[in-house]
């Protein structure tokens, strides 16, 4: 069996390694399968590409389609047009696409209009907003795949209820879990680690990435100040995204608490993830490793397409208000952690399942 395995951003690049390990496994078996990786240039920044491929011994890409920024639309055709050059010079028996970027669906189509079948990881999620780029791009991607493996039974009864085959849905767990347990004792702290006097549980982990929250400068300047005041006690680390930055432009903000940092690499960001108090962000991937390390986390998001993370793990929803943030943390800091859970499968075996399942195809 020959992969092409896709990946373009941050959360790809971490999902992929433990599919790639599981495949590597197979291969040291004699199994006859092997995986051509494709990297479609979507983040280029090395903070927020190479530094993944290099900390979790990703392979270097046999192709890097090089598309880099763009609207959504220059950015997903860009992709399209590379990918189907790169499918037909090297035909493969099966895709495989990761998570809800565009290059997740921008490769899901180019493959699906060459008769090559797509296996989506990850598939099945909805937050049910359709403002959300990566909302279009699960359903689009989800309506012409082959094999679908979700990481929860939510997931899978969403598939179910858009129609479909039961056949190809696998519910097989969580491979961002894989990659965190994989890892857990590789991590590392950051250089500012010890400049900054940072020690297990006196501060917050902040990010903020999503248009709702940074797009607007005013109003993302409003949100930093009233975290500043959050807590008086905890320093608050905010790795800063290029979009986010770039936003904020030059003006200086008067911050007490919050500090500055570049983006960083996963082994680094891991460490600051396990030894934090809380984590403030409006990333659904992080709502995932702050369940399975058990750390509280506050999600600026007004819908989650990771419920499991609520009902079961550490997540909190609190909208996209500073005013929500601040009671609910307010009630955190006065009642303590919620009792919580790690959702079913999220063992770290998913990409093992996933390679099983895909060579019984």
């Amino acid at each position: 069996m020959k992969i092409t395995i896709v990946a373009g951003a941050r959360p790809n690049f971490i999902k992929i390694a433990p599919i790639i390990n599981a495949i590597q496994q197979k291969q040291r078996e004699g199994v006859d399968i092997s995986f051509r990786l494709v990297h479609t240039g979507q983040h280029y920044d090395k903070n927020l590409s190479d530094t993944f491929f290099e900390e979790l011994n990703i392979p270097e890409p046999h192709a890097n389609l090089e598309v880099k920024s763009g609207t959504q639309s220059i950015q997903t055709a860009a992709i399209m047009i590379a990918f189907e050059q790169e499918l037909l010079h090297n035909p493969c028996d099966l895709v495989l696409v990761v998570g809800d970027v565009n290059s997740t669906m921008a490769c899901a189509i180019v493959a699906k209009k060459a008769n090559v079948n797509v296996a989506h990881v990850e598939a099945g999620i909805r937050s049910g907003d359709m403002t959300m780029p990566e909302e279009i791009n699960r359903i689009v991607t989800d309506s012409i795949t082959d094999y679908f493996f979700t990481t929860s039974t939510t997931a899978s009864d969403n598939l179910l209820h858009n129609g479909a085959n039961p056949q190809n849905i696998h519910f097989v767990g969580n491979v961002m879990i894989d990659t965190l347990y994989q890892n857990l004792n590789r991590i590392i702290p950051p250089g500012f680690w010890s400049e900054l006097a940072l020690e297990k549980d006196n501060y917050v982990v902040l990010t903020l990435h999503r248009p709702a929250n940074v797009d607007e400068e005013n109003s993302l300047r409003t949100l930093l100040e009233g975290i500043d005041k959050l807590t008086e006690q905890k320093k608050i680390i905010f790795p800063v995204h290029p979009r986010t930055k770039a936003i904020l432009g030059s003006n200086p903000l008067t911050l007490k608490n919050i500090f500055f940092v570049e983006p960083q690499g996963y082994l680094n960001f891991m460490f600051l993830i396990k030894n934090s108090f809380a984590v403030i962000t409006d990333s659904g991937g992080i709502s995932e490793e702050t369940t399975v390390l058990g750390i509280p986390c506050f999600t600026m998001r007004n819908t989650t397409e990771r419920p499991e993370t609520q009902t079961i793990g550490t997540n909190t929803l609190v909208g996209t208000s500073f005013h929500n943030l601040e009671k609910i943390f307010m009630e955190f800091l006065s009642n303590g952690s919620k009792s919580a859970g790690i959702p079913a499968l999220w063992d770290g075996n998913a990409s093992n399942r996933i390679i099983d399942i895909l060579l019984k195809k």
